[in-house]
């Protein structure tokens, strides 16, 4: 069985989708159908703007959702049996198996990066990558954190765990890491805490965006970030996406359950290759590819 996964934010390269939107007419009409539905040419950012014009909060998220849903759509052997997205690439997935439409799909992913700045704003945060020790271990280290927030925020692959919270909160919480025997403790080049409590202002704006868009059924299984669990529900995708904001992402747990429920062949949609690297970690008995 075919699962599409797709990217979140980070991945994003100067030259993103060019020759993809050179090479296809169904491609060419989405980045010019998102140029118009966003009100100003990111397909020029995406194909030659710097890394500091791609790195705008208004781009990023966009900018990866576009290169994703295209490489997807255009594809003729695109045929899912299951998807899933990392982060913002949820987005990506939905639009991908029916359930939203691509313009509400641009609309959406633009409404959660602004939101999400502004949160950043309210709160300067941050998020470290932890290398080389159990979840438990880590999210032990962080729940001692009393003073501070500081929250498992990305289960990427066993051994590689992204934690979220107030500046201060994760500088201890890195040096506590380390004491523990984390192979490395990087604190991250990113703009705020990103799926932890933090990012409850942007979750309340987003929550008035989704229950406000139409949700479709979708043509196959979505496997959500919050809860790593199957769901075509439409009602429990919104409840889930809306949650997604302050939630962990749960890459680790969505690969293993995909795997085990069938998924055979992993294939990533989008700009760059991380997260079929993380699928060989996970679960290195499926195949992992990009279209």
């Amino acid at each position: 069985m075919k699962a599409y996964i797709f990217p979140g934010q980070g991945a994003q390269f100067t030259g993103m989708g060019k020759e993809l939107y050179e090479s296809s007419a169904k491609a060419k009409a989405l980045f010019d159908e998102a140029n118009d539905i966003l009100g100003f040419d990111i397909k020029s950012i995406m194909f030659s703007g710097t890394a500091d014009e791609l790195k705008q909060t208004k781009v990023t998220q966009p900018a990866v959702f576009i290169h994703s849903v295209a490489a997807a759509l255009s594809n003729e052997s695109f045929a899912p049996a299951m998807v899933a997205g990392h982060s913002l690439g949820e987005f990506s997935a939905l639009v991908a198996n029916g359930t939203l439409s691509f313009k509400d799909g641009v609309s959406l992913v633009s409404k959660r990066a602004l939101a999400m700045q502004r949160a950043c704003e309210i709160n300067p945060s941050t998020m470290a990558a932890i290398l080389g020790l159990d979840d438990a271990k880590v999210e032990e280290i962080c729940a001692s954190i009393k003073e501070e927030i500081v929250v498992a925020a990305n289960y990427n692959c066993p051994g590689q765990l992204v934690i979220s919270g107030s500046l201060k909160g994760i500088d201890i919480a890195c040096e506590k890491l380390k004491a523990a025997g984390a192979k490395r403790a990087m604190v991250l080049q990113v703009g705020g805490a990103f799926h932890s409590p933090l990012m409850e202002p942007a979750r309340e704006e987003l929550a008035a965006a989704i229950q406000a868009t139409t949700f479709s059924h979708p043509m196959c299984t979505i496997y959500q970030n919050v809860d790593a669990k199957p769901s075509s529900d439409v009602a429990v995708i919104k409840k889930n996406l809306v949650s997604q904001l302050t939630a962990p992402v749960r890459w680790t747990q969505s690969v293993q359950n995909m795997a085990k429920d069938g998924g055979s062949v992993f294939i990533e949609c989008g700009p760059g290759k991380v997260l079929q690297g993380l699928v060989k970690k996970i679960a290195p008995e499926v195949e992992a590819m990009s279209i």
